[in-house]
């Protein structure tokens, strides 16, 4: 959680000095911070995965009276519950830093509702990928290089303008975390609308098709690596 609170802080009041009259970058930027929070916690998951069967902690607990898929959802419960109490966070820390918040109840809900989906999808993704790789290099490079990228490549930091490359604009348009940030913002702004209802069944469809991918490739999937 370090890391996107200093983005919200650092980011926030540094871009904001920059800004000639546009707007408040701060209250811009507080809402895609609590949606990368679904990222981060993704990672926590697929993390927990791959180090325990890498160190032979999978096999030891389903010694017990525990099943691999109640391992498994385990994992994404625990996905779900960072990225909402991160998302919680950031919502303080940006009330701290404006002073006031422009957040309804049920534009809450939505946002909240959206990073929830977003938790399960790179949650879901993350464990996906320690599924499948079996090199520690390997799954630490992998999963920085898609940090950074849906990270950046997505509306958390700045608006898919017109102005963008066609090439960028297409990377906005297929990254989840764009319809995540977009519907957590609008929930925030309290500016809800169509788009936003339509990028939230997009993201519920990838999500349940991306868990359904790691649920089979973690079923099959060794229990240790040793």
């Amino acid at each position: 959680m370090g890391l996107p609170a200093m983005y919200l802080i650092f980011f926030g009041f540094g871009f904001q000095s920059l800004s000639s009259g546009g707007g408040n970058y701060l209250a811009f930027l507080a809402p895609g911070i609590m949606s990368f929070q679904a990222v981060m916690a993704g990672t926590v998951g697929g993390s927990i995965l791959w180090a325990d069967r890498r160190w032979g902690m999978l096999a030891q607990l389903l010694v017990g009276p525990f099943t691999r898929t109640e391992y498994l959802f385990g994992i994404m419960l625990t996905s779900l519950l960072l990225g909402l109490g991160g998302a919680a966070l950031m919502l303080v820390i940006a009330v701290v830093l404006l002073g006031t918040t422009t957040v309804t109840l049920g534009g809450g809900l939505v946002a909240f509702g959206a990073i929830a989906l977003g938790s399960i999808f790179f949650g879901s993704a993350m464990l996906l990928l320690a599924a499948l790789v079996k090199s520690n290099n390997a799954y630490n490079s992998i999963q920085i290089l898609l940090i950074f990228f849906v990270n950046f490549a997505s509306t958390v930091f700045y608006p898919a303008s017109p102005s963008l490359p066609l090439v960028l604009r297409a990377l906005f348009v297929l990254n989840p975390l764009t319809y995540i940030a977009d519907t957590a913002r609008a929930g925030y702004a309290g500016t809800l609308g169509g788009t936003n209802a339509l990028e939230m069944g997009i993201l519920a469809v990838e999500s349940a098709v991306v868990l359904v991918l790691a649920v089979r490739a973690y079923l099959r999937s060794d229990v240790s690596l040793e």
